[in-house]
């Protein structure tokens, strides 16, 4: 770190590049900016650069107070997961007569370019800018980063026909780049790409995090690329299978479907009796935290293993194993409060995509929000250095053989969703038979406005359509999809008048059985009766 004399020098040194002083405390964007363009180092001197607050530009000291709150904001520019790749920074506070000043050293990155929120910041003199197309090619040529990591090799007999382009400049592009820069942006779509690090030029083919991320069909290119859910009636791998799912497609997809899945499948809460006058919810797991670790399991894996990921869910716990153990300087002693990325390109599109939020906090509000919902801690095994194993136990066990899904009254969200269902014997449903009791809209999808008439009709319905396996809206959604393949869940939803919610149950459910069959992504992609 800088000594108090060298600071002396590079106050009065108001021309000095690698210096930048403000006197605001609050400005977390013009920090950040700051330490993004040091870190890029353009003139690449090799030399440390300097943000100093406190201070005016031509090196008078403004009389501040540094705070310890100061301090942590300016050390939290490192890991706030905004400033990718992350920076190597050091922060501290000098005391003068005139007042004190905090000095954040910023070490030149070796794997450059470096983003703040998608856009590069580099220093031209003693102002600083966005960096133009010749100032990132010159970025990429000094990394010194020549170790790639295996979601930045090259997918060597692959081409950029097998990315989904249209996925890639709807959806993944404008979340990862600023719009102003797109709106200048007059690069080929091959350039566009090589600049998030999903193609290769060298090898004129995708990369790994290419395929992964926006590929047409990932898991034929590499095989382990997809996530295995199973259901067990008990608690043993050898108990019956219930339920079996297979998440594949690119991450984009992915990610959605997952997240639609952990909310609306695997949560799930009931009513239950406190006294004659109130009732409390009881959910099984908690959905933010179930999800944080799913993402985990995306994100962190290693995709050179024709392993998929799994995701099996018994009777009174989860268990989530990953392919590939701890990775780089995370250890056993150490985790979760040290981290490092395996595939950094899909950790970065994750942070972008809104997916994670801020690095080093998951693993805490995991543990956090278990522990409120009385589940107990996760368990993390690291015994096993193939693989990374986590545990959850069930808030609200079933019983061994119990049926859940939709062989099961569900309450929560897919109660409100989808009316009245049969029981556990599946014996049909009549009006008289029907109990008058309150129904209650749990979870973020109930839908207040179904009367008991409706509710009850539905249930009719779908008895009746036990024997052909699909509901009467089921038979309605394969009917519009038959006269428009191309129609989107949305769409749907409002021809049906029903939750967005309900459709997805109800397109996976005829994906499960057979019926149908998405071919391609959300843009671009269509839907295949079988």
């Amino acid at each position: 770190m800088i000594t108090k004399d060298e600071i002396k020098v590079l106050l009065k040194d108001i021309e000095n590049e690698r210096v930048e002083r403000t006197i605001s405390t609050k400005d977390t964007d013009k920090f950040a900016r700051a330490v993004c363009a040091f870190a890029n180092d353009l003139p690449n001197k090799r030399l440390p650069g300097y943000l100093i607050i406190g201070a005016y530009d031509d090196g008078s000291l403004n009389g501040l107070k540094v705070t310890d709150e100061l301090l942590r904001n300016l050390a939290g520019l490192r890991s706030d997961g905004n400033i990718l790749p992350q920076p190597a920074l050091m922060v501290e506070k000098f005391s003068f007569p005139d007042g004190d000043i905090a000095v954040v050293e910023v070490k030149p990155s070796k794997s450059t370019p470096v983003k703040y929120k998608g856009t590069v910041y580099i220093r031209i003199g003693p102002r600083r800018g966005e960096a133009n197309d010749e100032e990132l090619r010159i970025l990429r040529e000094k990394s010194e980063v020549k170790s790639q990591t295996f979601d930045t090799t090259p997918c060597l007999h692959t081409t950029i026909d097998d990315l989904d382009l249209d996925l890639f400049k709807s959806e993944y592009l404008p979340k990862m780049v600023s719009a102003n820069i797109l709106k200048g942006d007059k690069r080929g779509i091959k350039q566009q790409l090589a600049s998030l690090k999903l193609f290769d030029p060298a090898q004129d083919c995708p990369t790994v995090a290419g395929i992964l991320l926006i590929g047409k069909d990932p898991s034929h290119i590499l095989f382990g690329a997809y996530i295995q859910y199973v259901e067990f009636a008990g608690k043993s791998i050898t108990s019956k299978v219930i339920n079996e799912r297979q998440f594949s497609g690119n991450l984009i997809t992915i990610l959605k479907e997952i997240d639609y899945f952990i909310k609306y499948t695997i949560q799930k809460q009931r009513p239950v009796f406190v006294t004659v006058l109130r009732e409390e919810m009881k959910i099984n797991y908690p959905y933010e935290a179930i999800r944080e670790l799913a993402m985990n399991l995306i994100m962190h894996r290693t995709y050179e293993t024709n392993a998929p990921a799994r995701f099996y869910e018994y009777s009174d716990r989860i268990v989530m194993d990953n392919p590939g153990g701890l990775y780089g300087k995370v250890q056993p002693e150490n985790f979760p409060h040290v981290n490092d990325y395996r595939n950094p390109v899909i950790a970065e599109a994750m942070k972008f995509l809104g997916y994670v939020n801020r690095f080093n906090r998951g693993i805490s509000m995991v543990q956090e929000q278990l522990d409120a919902n009385k589940n107990g801690l996760a368990i993390f095994d690291f015994k096993d250095i193939t693989t990374f194993k986590v545990t959850v136990m069930s808030a609200d066990p079933k019983p061994e053989g119990e049926v859940s899904g939709a062989d099961k009254a569900k309450s929560g969200a897919e109660n409100g969703a989808d009316g009245i269902e049969s029981g556990t014997e599946n014996k049909p449903v009549h009006v008289g038979d029907v109990s008058e009791k309150r129904r209650r809209n749990v979870g973020e999808d109930n839908e207040a406005e179904k009367s008991m008439g409706e509710a009850i009709n539905e249930a009719i319905n779908e008895a009746e359509n036990e024997a052909i396996k699909i509901t009467s809206r089921q038979a309605k959604i394969l009917q519009l999809i038959k006269e428009d393949d191309s129609l989107s869940r949305e769409a749907i939803s409002k021809q049906l008048e029903v939750s967005d919610s309900s459709v997805y149950r109800d397109i996976e459910k005829l994906k499960k059985i057979g019926r149908l069959e998405r071919i391609g992504g959300n843009k671009g992609g269509y839907w295949k009766i079988k």
